[in-house]
């Protein structure tokens, strides 16, 4: 099939792509997409409904709306995050503000790309617009009834399922003007990050004649309902505005430095008697541009089309760019905020993101240096100002190290990068007292590095210890990376020998399934314990791996692939084990969703085993299990993620399986499966890999026939960065129904770690 731009609609006009968005796509079955406005990708503000506690992006489908406030997070699990510059329309009399105000709907909630809608059952309905750090409320009253509008400074999302990460007002002021504008500021603490006090500043219009009357309470009893023009401290405060008219435009911004920054940000970016859909059309026009237009394709199936662009909205939506508004120090570069978290991210989604959105990118890339630089670590995860958490290495190491060896300099200082990586590599952070993981800092950098250091292996002193052990592997090649790049030999072969270590954890006499050989605790003597490779325990913090089992974990070690092959016993053997993972019925331990099998769509450790066959010569299978799962585990209903979205890991996993490829983060290495359609990807500055299909559908005929990258007939399971990324470039596939011999006999992908120390420990 040749390609088809897809630039130009009817009439000259530009397509545009956000018919094919469904922002509820992933809200529900745990998924916890966030559904409401964001005006651009990586938006300061995110502007939606809170549904009550454990309502993780805020949005709940049939819990009652009790606020719409312009701060959430999308797609994390944990325990919710913000919920904060809260804002609740009541008809009628409102006695007693500190009640519970929320309403349920009277129909479902609407959205589109730029645009939320509510109906209450009160009678109200509000719909939403934005920018990138205002927002805009409009509300129609019943007529019949008062209209009031209560702004509540202490509200924030909350969590009962694990209610030592709910978060929790500390204090806050606010302050009523004559012309009915308020400013003010709430002070918030704790969320899954474990973050101290932190602040926002707000500054807000209600744009008709009201009467404003301030409140503070204790939180169950009202103790003061008065026409104070200002109100501050640690109980809950807030002010109802009321009004005779029945509709009401409420405009307000944040900022993070102070409430004139926030009056500057909500005059400048929605200035009185803005329209409402001007936003909504500048939304449109903002993700069409930066992000749906990057992947054209021919492609006429609806499914398809709104599989693939509500995935390209929602790995877009975090991390928060924030720059010019870091309230800890002043600096130049950018600053990005709300990283959930590399943990997720590195695998497949920051590649992803280099691609697409190169220069967002680079200063993503920046900003984590810059938070090296001035607090001493680099995060895995933050939010709200604070690094935090880190579920097992430093893995802000292995996205540098990927951005580096596929070019990315441009105003990067790799210098000063490469420091803050051997600051994870060698210095132990602090204990922050995580009650979850106590044995050592969960906040930042890489807590079990004594034991790393001292022998080569990680303990049950530390909790998490195998799951730890393959990513400080995966994490200090990282670092050799970079420093073979730069020259640096010493310390290049320091840390290649390091990214071995996992090695130690390889107990060859641990059984399961007629297999053995599986990584393993160990004690300081050297004793391997007794493990049942089908079992993780809890598979959480206290545990010694983290969200899988051995069996998902033997499969990790994705630098040094050709030692794990030998240890597995050679080609045939590491393709039989491979083939269990997608066997039914053998893990007692999933939940009933993934019960039925060993592979977990829902958790990143199994995100590249589908692809792994290619390194044993069995790319068909490749094909035929990566597909098997996205066809299986995605589609386009609110339930449509296998799991928590991970702030669009799950989207980039299923983009790069309809893109074809799969990337091994810290390398040029993609490994080639097969492309659902035909399709242009814009790589900026004028490049674009092209991609064809001849012969094939992405439901049967998928199997590569042949392939020619670059016009030239191709025998290899994998390209390169430069191949096809660097320059841009053509793949013509050849598709069918049936397993082909097209690169039997090509050289298997690079195994960058193994060396001439392949199958040998390093104890």
């Amino acid at each position: 099939m040749s390609m088809i731009p897809l630039l130009i609609g009817g009439l000259g006009q530009a397509i545009d792509y956000t018919q094919y968005v469904n922002p509820f796509l992933g809200t529900e079955n745990g998924g916890n997409m966030f559904p409401g406005v964001t005006s651009e990708p990586f938006a300061v503000v995110k502007l939606g409904p809170d549904c009550g506690p454990d309502a993780y992006s805020g949005y709940s489908p049939t819990a009652n709306i009790a606020g719409f406030s312009l701060m959430h997070e999308s797609g994390t699990g944990g325990a919710p995050k913000y919920g904060v510059v809260s804002q609740q329309p009541v008809p009628g009399n409102v006695s007693n503000p500190l009640k519970d105000l929320s309403a349920a709907r009277s129909s479902p909630d609407q959205a589109q790309v730029g645009f939320y809608e509510s109906s209450l059952s009160s009678g109200v309905n509000v719909q939403l617009a934005a920018t990138s750090h205002a927002a805009l409320f409009n509300y129609a009253f019943p007529e019949s009834s008062h209209s009031n509008v209560v702004v509540d400074v202490s509200h924030v999302l909350t969590s009962v399922g694990r209610p030592q990460w709910s978060q929790h007002y500390v204090n806050g002021n606010i302050t009523v003007l004559p012309d009915n504008s308020y400013q003010g500021s709430g002070t918030y603490n704790n969320g899954w990050n474990m973050a101290p006090d932190w602040t926002v500043y707000f500054c807000g219009y209600i744009d008709a004649p009201t009467t404003a009357l301030t409140f503070a309470g204790n939180g169950t009893t009202l103790s003061e309902y008065s026409s104070e023009t200002s109100v501050s401290g640690e109980e809950r405060i807030g002010v109802v505005f009321s009004s005779a008219q029945v509709n009401i435009t409420s405009r307000v911004g944040i900022s993070f430095l102070s409430s004139d920054k926030a009056c500057h940000f909500v005059n400048t970016e929605i200035p009185i008697g803005t329209p409402l859909q001007s936003l909504v059309d500048t939304a449109k026009s903002n993700w069409n541009t930066e992000v749906f237009s990057k992947i054209q394709t021919p492609e006429t199936d609806a499914p398809t089309l709104e599989l693939l662009y509500s995935s390209l909205y929602g790995m877009n939506l975090l991390p928060s760019n924030r720059t010019g508004e870091n309230p800890l120090w002043d600096s130049t570069e950018p600053y990005y905020d709300d990283i959930f978290t590399f943990w997720d991210l590195f695998r497949c989604s920051t590649s992803l993101t280099q691609i697409l959105l190169p220069t967002p990118y680079e200063e993503q890339i920046r900003s984590v240096i810059d938070i090296w630089r001035n607090e001493g670590y680099m995060p895995d995860a933050r939010s709200s100002n604070f690094n935090g958490r880190s579920q097992g290495g430093s893995n802000a190491d292995n996205v540098l190290a990927d951005a580096y060896v596929k070019g990315v300099r441009g105003a990067a200082n790799w210098t000063a990068g490469y420091l803050a990586m051997l600051k994870d590599a060698e210095v132990q952070p602090p204990n922050n007292n995580d009650p979850s993981a106590p044995d050592s800092s969960t906040q930042q950098g890489r807590g079990a590095l004594p034991d790393w250091l001292q022998y080569r292996y990680i303990t049950p002193t530390y909790t998490r210890a195998v799951a730890r052990a393959i990513e400080y592997s995966a994490n200090d090649f990282a670092l050799y990376q970079i420093a073979s790049a730069q020259g640096n030999t010493a310390d290049a072969r320091k840390y290649l020998s390091r990214s071995r270590n996992w090695r130690n954890h390889w107990n060859p006499a641990a059984s399961s399934l007629n297999y053995t050989g599986f990584p393993v605790p160990r004690n300081a003597n050297g004793a391997f314990l007794s493990q049942d490779p089908l079992s993780c325990g809890g598979c959480y913090w206290g545990d010694a791996y983290y969200e899988g089992t051995p069996w998902e974990y033997a499969f990790n070690t994705h630098h040094d692939m050709a030692a794990l092959i030998n240890y597995t016993g050679g080609p045939e053997t590491f393709v039989n084990r491979l083939e269990v993972l997608f066997t039914p019925n053998l893990n007692p331990n999933g939940s009933p969703q993934f019960n039925y099998t060993i592979f977990d769509p829902g958790n990143e450790p199994s995100f590249a085993s589908p692809y792994l066959y290619n390194f044993a010569g069995r790319q068909d299978l490749s094909v035929a299990r990566a597909r098997y799962i996205a066809k299986s585990y995605y589609n386009t209903l609110p339930s449509g993620l296998p799991g928590n979205s991970d702030a669009g890991a799950m989207q980039t996993w299923l983009l790069w399986n309809m893109i074809g490829l799969y990337p091994l983060t810290g390398q040029t290495t993609f490994l080639i499966h097969s492309p659902w359609f035909s399709m242009n990807i814009d790589l900026g500055g004028g490049k674009s890999l092209n991609i064809t299909t001849q012969g094939g559908d992405s439901d049967s005929n998928y199997y590569v026939q042949s392939l020619r990258v670059n016009g030239e007939l191709w025998s290899k399971s994998w390209v390169t960065w430069d191949d096809v990324f660097a320059q841009g470039g053509t793949m013509e596939f050849v598709l069918g129904g049936s397993p082909s011999s097209w690169c039997e006999g090509g050289e298997l992908p690079p195994s960058p770690a193994s060396g001439d120390l392949i199958g040998v420990a390093t104890s």
